[in-house]
């Protein structure tokens, strides 16, 4: 399938240059060239995983997998993340299991999953092989809490750091050194057994460590960092929980400790990978593309912000225009970056109703408010994983009628964003992207259209 015309049909072009983006992911298209060898001497193949792309993932391996040689193991992944299974397994048995459970914020069927995954690793020897399949989203779907801490304490303080709009790397410092599986202990878990790690990436600078709290690879934070992490942010801990962060006594496995001796990492998928796959679909339709980054942070209506900036940017140049020269962005083009935003949920007015949304949709928000109707700029902004925070859409589309059309409707966009609310937004307005579940996870995906 060819490119839509950007020039008559932006919103499709612009849904086909996501859609580029998240194929380039998809673990049936990226995980053969990193199979280990299967074992020698008897040993066993474990697949163990967590992630919103743990299922896919898993069917991946189970597609490319000798048929001869013995397969097991079990795969967590989010509610309705499994996808049909591939051409080639139909009919087939499931070698691998794969159970769904809650994100992003954890559930018991996580912790049950976190449990079992454990345990399957238990009597490991030196001739078994361990295939881990890790993911944006294990985190919570790896829920299993230190001794001290109850389940509801680690439900309560992960969604206090989903609110808090701390980045990434903070939160998962702090899930870290909170979990009996993640930051390393999974590896430590699985030793002395041959450990090999799959891993698609949906953090800022592709970090293992990062990528659903690594728990399978070093951690080099420390307590003391994750107690300075929930301190700032002002969130509440058992006093057990904070007295054993302050002694060390949680600390995670070190890049010295001799378990991760051989371990081998693979990055299956990244961020900048999708972003270049789009960038590529853009030159051949006649248009620049230009990657800001494939890890930009901040808050989300913030970037977005910037981002108009840049488009008003490179809506002023003209093709003869001597100015243009000087210009960092020159239309017809396309502005392309990636990375994962943050979202602080502001505090809600007595009776008011909670706002819907999600990093995409508040970068959409900030990015409308700042361009104010511009003439021929569109854009769209969505979550690979098809889900853009906890609703059913993967981000939203705008273009220069967005305002018009919303004050149409009486819907001013500050009262939006006050409330944290792109999806009460959009959906009125019929701009939201809804995909369903993409099966992949490299994180946020943002272009803007300058014709």
């Amino acid at each position: 399938m060819t490119a839509p015309d950007p020039t008559q049909q932006p919103r499709e072009f612009l849904t086909y240059l996501f859609q580029t983006a998240v194929k380039r992911a998809l673990p049936l298209h990226n995980t053969a060239d990193y199979l280990p060898s299967p074992p020698k001497n008897g040993g066993r193949t474990i697949v163990l995983g967590a992630g919103k792309a743990g299922a896919a993932m898993a069917q991946a391996v189970e597609a490319y997998w000798p048929v001869d040689v013995p397969l097991s193991g079990l795969v967590v992944t989010r509610y309705h993340h499994t996808p049909a299974r591939p051409a080639g397994l139909d009919g087939k048995p499931a070698r691998i299991e794969i159970v769904e459970a809650s994100h992003p914020v954890p559930d018991e069927a996580g912790l049950q999953a976190a449990q079992r995954i454990l345990e399957l690793t238990q009597g490991l020897n030196a001739d078994d092989v361990v295939l881990c399949l890790i993911s944006g989203g294990g985190s919570a779907l790896l829920s299993l809490p230190v001794d001290g801490l109850d389940f509801a304490d680690k439900q309560r303080i992960n969604q206090a750091l989903l609110d808090s709009g701390a980045p990434i790397s903070e939160m998962n410092c702090v899930r870290k050194h909170l979990s009996r599986i993640k930051g390393g202990r999974l590896a430590a878990a699985c030793f002395p057994a041959k450990l090999v790690t799959l891993t698609i990436s949906d953090v800022p600078g592709d970090d293992p460590s990062i990528i659903a709290s690594g728990p399978t690879v070093p951690d080099d934070t420390t307590c003391a960092q994750a107690l300075a992490i929930l301190k700032r942010y002002n969130i509440d801990i058992p006093a057990i929980i904070e007295a054993q962060l302050s002694s060390g006594a949680l600390e995670t496995p070190k890049s010295n400790d001799p378990i991760f001796k051989g371990h081998l990492v693979h990055m299956t998928a990244t961020p900048q990978q999708s972003l270049d796959a789009a960038a590529q679909v853009a030159r051949e339709a006649g248009l620049r593309a230009y990657i800001l980054s494939d890890d930009m942070e901040g808050e989300s209506r913030e970037v977005g912000t910037v981002h108009a900036a840049l488009a008003r940017s490179a809506a002023k140049s003209t093709a003869n225009n001597d100015a243009t020269q000087q210009r960092a962005f020159v239309r017809p083009c396309v502005i392309l970056s990636g990375g994962e935003t943050t979202v602080t949920v502001r505090p809600r007015q007595p009776g008011a109703a909670k706002g819907r949304g999600g990093r995409a949709g508040e970068f959409c928000l900030g990015l409308a408010q700042s361009l104010h109707g511009l003439d021929n700029v569109y854009a769209l902004a969505a979550d690979t994983d098809g889900i853009d925070g906890v609703q059913d859409n993967a981000g939203a589309y705008l273009d220069p009628t967005t305002l018009a059309r919303a004050d149409a409707l009486g819907m001013k966009i500050h009262d939006y964003l006050d409330r944290n609310d792109a999806y009460g937004y959009f959906e009125p307005l019929g701009d939201l992207v809804i995909t369903g579940p993409t099966f992949t996870n490299v994180n946020d995906f943002r272009a803007i259209l300058v014709l």
